[in-house]
């Protein structure tokens, strides 16, 4: 297993930093902007690694084109449109830690469409993940209550649709993981370029200059290649080779790297937001072990409603 683990060690240290690599563009770049240059240009590399890899025929969406838009247009568009905008409005390291909420709003999705009804512990660890994301925010003090700001429901937005997109891959059983990752981030692409079209006609968004571009090369190539290409496709041979339940519990580290990159910068947090981290990374870790341990039921509990299932990111 530790050579497999390396795959998705790889794409949560991609995304750790990418939220770093995305504050520090912002300033150039608008957030409409930069996420339609990073998935125009990363659209096209998945789409020739899927033509190259599966053939012509893989890019076909096999008569589901409709749940692959709504779909790319949540966890594509949806996530990096509002996770660039919430970077200009909170932390980086705030951003990374609600992210780590991923698997427990796909507890609750899972619950609310498909009937799979999470275990009490679980509902409860969802409580004390949050209790630490509010304690990082607000530095422990009830007064920083109103540090909690747009930035931060925008990021619990996005995670939300990453959640739902996350969810709907267990739809497609018969697509292979890039397949899945490359048709979406294409109908996402395309919701991304109209949505940003529609900003910059309205003046909401500025559209960017070469040399604006310019000054954010080396960022917008870290989003492209790593956080939009290397990332996804080793998030998701990960999935293949240890299975999305183990794959899953990767996702906790990237607040830790997140904040370990804000450290190296020189930010100094206080013990309350260190406790905040180890209470909402705890709490998540316990909800996936619990996630991925056996229900055993009786006779009369198989014929009533289902119960949790092994939790997935994908």
């Amino acid at each position: 297993m530790s050579r497999s683990a390396g795959y998705p060690l790889v794409a949560v240290a991609a995304w750790g930093v990418m939220f770093t690599i995305v504050a520090r563009a912002l300033p150039h770049v608008d957030a409409f902007n930069l996420t339609a240059a990073r998935y125009l240009v990363g659209g096209l590399i998945l789409l020739g690694l899927l033509a190259a890899r599966e053939g012509r025929a893989a890019l076909g969406s096999g008569g589901r084109t409709a749940e692959l838009v709504v779909l790319g247009a949540a966890g594509f568009a949806g996530f990096n449109l509002l996770a660039n905008l919430a970077l200009s409005r909170t932390a980086p390291q705030n951003a990374a830690l609600i992210v780590a909420l991923t698997p427990l709003l796909t507890v609750l999705i899972r619950w609310a469409r498909d009937g799979v009804r999470p275990r009490p512990a679980t509902l409860a660890l969802i409580v004390v993940a949050l209790g630490g994301v509010l304690m990082v925010i607000t530095k422990g003090r009830l007064s920083g209550l109103s540090s909690f700001g747009s930035g931060d429901l925008l990021m619990l937005g996005g995670v939300l649709g990453w959640a739902l997109y996350t969810h709907g891959s267990s739809r497609f059983p018969e697509f292979s993981p890039l397949r899945y990752a490359t048709l979406t981030a294409a109908t996402g692409t395309v919701t991304i370029l109209l949505a940003t079209a529609v900003a910059d006609a309205l003046g909401w968004q500025r559209l960017p200059s070469s040399g604006d571009l310019g000054r954010v090369w080396p960022e917008l190539a870290y989003l492209v290649l790593i956080g939009a290409v290397v990332a996804m496709l080793a998030w998701n041979t990960g999935i293949r080779r240890l299975g999305a339940p183990n794959t899953a519990l990767f996702m906790n580290l990237v607040p830790v790297i997140a904040l370990v990159v804000a450290i190296l910068q020189g930010y100094r947090p206080g013990v309350a937001e260190l406790v905040g981290m180890a209470v909402t990374v705890g709490a998540i870790a316990t909800a996936n072990l619990l996630g991925r341990r056996p229900v055993i039921r009786t006779p009369a509990q198989q014929l009533g409603s289902r119960s949790e299932e092994p939790l997935s990111v994908g």
